[in-house]
């Protein structure tokens, strides 16, 4: 179990954490039934915080934030020197907490998506973990709620005594609804975009060597070509650059720390 603590990555607030950790955190709030958000953010997902100062406030105030992408794990290690094996890939996340709810008997909810996709997301988990107790599937209605509309869905929640919720709106809807929403339930919430559709078995992940090599923005481009150049014309190099920016400071910064005291106690820049 890795946990190497939380540091700045182009402002947004990410734990350097393994799976084992991330999942620890998780059932430790679950079972003690305490609001626990959670969000699992790939690049797109930290560059949504980096151009907007308020959602960035959102994204730091979480309770978890961990580096689905590998880019985000390349870049705590250089920034930071957290050494991780690995990402912590919202799906696979996904995975291992509702392998870890159904070891300790709590019944998870899953928010988001269509109808038919948490069907057959339903199926397969029932499948792969049959003695998981699935308390809720909840579709989204694709459209901003009303205070009251929001307020009949967390009663929703409450009333099925879910102990884990799954939320797949999309990034950044999902990480403003539980931003907004955690503290009305007493369960973790986690923030985990295309699990829901990867884990349906409706759409397909990139090949591991992809993902392994931080390739998978590549391979969902290639899919989507038509509803995510942008994104990723405009946000990889942009992530590039505001990393660079926050090595190059944080090195200027130890630099004049130096001129000042000759022997200094290690600094950890976040």
């Amino acid at each position: 179990m890795i946990d190497l603590g939380v540091h700045s990555v182009c402002g947004v607030s990410v734990a350097a954490v393994d799976y084992d950790a991330a999942v620890a955190k998780i059932m430790h709030a679950a079972q003690r039934k305490r609001r626990y958000a959670v969000s699992a953010l790939a690049v797109h997902g930290v560059m949504t915080g980096f151009n907007d100062t308020e959602h960035r406030n959102r994204l730091n105030s979480l309770d978890l934030v961990v580096p689905d992408g590998q880019p985000v794990r390349w870049a705590l290690r250089l920034l930071h020197g957290c050494k991780l094996d690995d990402r912590v890939y919202g799906p696979e996340l996904t995975w291992r907490v509702c392998a870890a709810s159904e070891a300790a008997g709590l019944p998870v909810l899953f928010f988001g998506s269509k109808p038919e996709t948490l069907s057959a997301l339903a199926e397969n988990l029932r499948r792969a973990f049959p003695d998981l107790r699935i308390a809720g599937l909840m579709p989204s209605r694709f459209r901003t709620l009303t205070d009251a509309e929001n307020e009949d869905v967390l009663e929703q929640i409450r009333a099925t005594g879910a102990g884990v919720v799954f939320v797949g709106l999309g990034c950044p809807r999902q990480e403003v609804w539980a931003y907004e929403n955690a503290s009305a339930l007493s369960c973790p919430v986690l923030a985990v975009g295309a699990a829901f559709d990867f884990h349906a078995g409706l759409l397909k992940q990139a090949p591991p060597w992809m993902q392994d090599r931080g390739l998978e923005w590549l391979y969902r481009l290639s899919r989507e070509p038509r509803r995510l150049w942008r994104r990723y014309a405009y946000l990889n190099p942009l992530f590039c650059y505001a990393v660079a920016r926050q090595y190059f400071a944080a090195a200027s910064s130890i630099d004049s720390t130096a001129d000042h005291e000759p022997t200094p106690a290690r600094i950890r820049y976040g």
